[in-house]
């Protein structure tokens, strides 16, 4: 055995043993091969998986986001569509109203005009029926007048007086 140990300790180096160092490099790159096999490959593996995950994730927030900006966007046109549909029937229910407020005016007018004409007419008509009855009473005054003209002669100054006297009566009759 003290060959052995000969042996090893032949290619010693300020203490340390070839063997002992060989042993330990050997082994050293077992764990080193075992670690990448059986660790460092899994673990390898869960590293590019969970960067791929959160990759994906920034992604989706970032579609998400752009998403949500169109969204934002289309909903500020629609608010604005709605405002100007809003604004179009405020306006279209005031021209309706002052249209509606010109034709009751109109209306109200043509109404005034028919009832003027009408009243025209009814003043028309009284005043020439008022001329007829008038006509109608001078010419019953005429011939009262003669009947009494002829029951007696009367001078000029009778006759003007009889006249007026009827004048009179035919105005207080009025």
């Amino acid at each position: 055995m003290h060959s052995y140990v000969g042996l090893l300790t032949l290619g010693a180096v300020g203490g340390f043993r070839l063997g002992d160092m060989a042993a330990q490099l050997f082994f050293f790159l077992l764990l080193l091969w075992l670690l990448k096999k059986f660790a460092w490959g899994p673990l390898m593996n869960t590293m590019q998986k969970r960067e791929e995950y959160v990759a994906s994730e920034i992604e989706s927030a970032e579609k998400n986001r752009l998403e949500a900006e169109a969204a934002s966007k289309q909903a500020a046109e629609q608010l604005n569509q709605v405002r100007q549909e809003a604004q179009k029937m405020i306006e279209d229910a005031k021209n309706a109203g002052l249209k509606q407020e010109q034709d009751i005016i109109e209306a109200a007018r043509l109404e005034a005009s028919r009832i003027k004409e009408q009243a025209q007419k009814d003043i028309q008509n009284e005043k020439e029926q008022a001329i007829q009855a008038l006509q109608a009473q001078v010419a019953s005054l005429s011939v009262l007048i003669a009947s009494k003209v002829i029951e007696k002669e009367i001078t000029a100054g009778d006759q003007e007086k009889l006249i007026n006297e009827y004048i009179k009566e035919v105005g207080e009759e009025r």
